[in-house]
């Protein structure tokens, strides 16, 4: 039996963690500061590419203005 992978986060889900609104998560993903994963119209965000954005803002590497 192989083991499944993380679930993948909406943007509400990434946004609800961040403590940020879903359209900061948008506007991340189009800026090309938070990857994300497309299946068609539907768009995800992987837990482990949200650790690395935090862990990129915690060395500095971060965004200092989304708009």
């Amino acid at each position: 039996m192989t083991k499944a992978p993380d679930a993948l986060l909406t943007y509400q889900e990434a946004a609800n963690l961040l403590g940020v609104s879903d359209r900061t998560i948008w506007a991340l993903v189009r800026r090309k500061q938070l990857t994300s994963v497309r299946f068609g119209r539907i768009v995800r965000i992987d837990p482990e590419d949200l650790k690395t954005f935090i862990r990129k803002a915690k060395d500095g590497q971060g965004v200092s203005h989304v708009s």
